[in-house]
């Protein structure tokens, strides 16, 4: 990354907890402009508080949020507009409908339709082409890659050029998480998407990331290129 080049989303000072119990201050994060960043860090380090943060589902108490350089507060409408999409963790899917209305759900909640909402979920099948075998399944019918591949697929009609990603890979086996991450990472380096990714998963995730950070506290302790913690020991020292 050059200097020149605001990071696709940044925060300065930042502070957030929950009911007067602190999560993180003074805290400050950086996601590289057309980059994959893993996040890592022990349950309970403040990882999907940050991610809240940086969408607008959860306050700050402190500090400022940059979007490419500008500040802003934000509201997941407006990052939703300016680009940014999120993936919370647990797949939020609605059980009770077909994956084909889900989609379409989206697209009107986009305000796309016609044409443009046919074009936007063709090029999401092409990028994820398993969503056809169960595209007349109800979600909760679906296993756990399927209903996540039908989550990250839901935020790719956006066509995002951020992306938050919580945690993925929790109940899925490592084969079926690299089915769902190996075409986001093509689409991803094609297209220059920012990506940050949460992960426990550390080894399957490394493997599709350009530079992880390290959590712990509410602090983050390393920042580097996966090829620095390729010593899982040195990895879990920082526990």
């Amino acid at each position: 990354m050059s200097g020149s080049t605001a990071p696709a989303l940044s925060g300065k000072g930042l502070g957030a907890g929950y009911g007067g119990r602190e999560v993180f201050s003074q805290f400050d994060f950086a996601l590289p402009q057309g980059e994959v960043l893993c996040l890592v860090g022990h349950n309970g380090a403040g990882k999907s508080t940050l991610l809240k943060a940086l969408f607008g589902l959860h306050p700050v108490s402190a500090g400022e949020i940059r979007l490419r350089g500008q500040l802003l507060k934000p509201r997941p409408e407006a990052m939703a507009r300016e680009g940014v999409a999120y993936v919370p963790e647990g797949r939020g899917v609605f059980p009770g409908l077909v994956v084909r209305e889900i989609f379409q759900l989206a697209l009107w909640s986009a305000k796309l339709d016609g044409a443009e909402a046919e074009k936007r979920t063709e090029e999401v099948l092409e990028v994820l082409p398993r969503i056809r075998e169960f595209w007349t399944r109800r979600a909760g019918t679906l296993s756990g890659g399927q209903q996540q591949m039908v989550s990250v697929g839901r935020a790719l009609l956006s066509r995002p050029s951020i992306l938050l990603l919580d945690e993925p890979s929790i109940g899925l086996a490592p084969k079926t998480f690299q089915d769902l991450m190996a075409p986001i990472r093509a689409l991803q380096q094609r297209l220059g998407m920012s990506i940050l990714l949460v992960e426990q998963n550390v080894g399957e995730a490394f493997a599709v990331s350009d530079r992880v950070a390290v959590m712990k506290s509410g602090r983050m302790i390393f920042e580097g290129v996966p090829d620095d913690l390729s010593d899982h020991a040195k990895l879990m020292d920082m526990f």
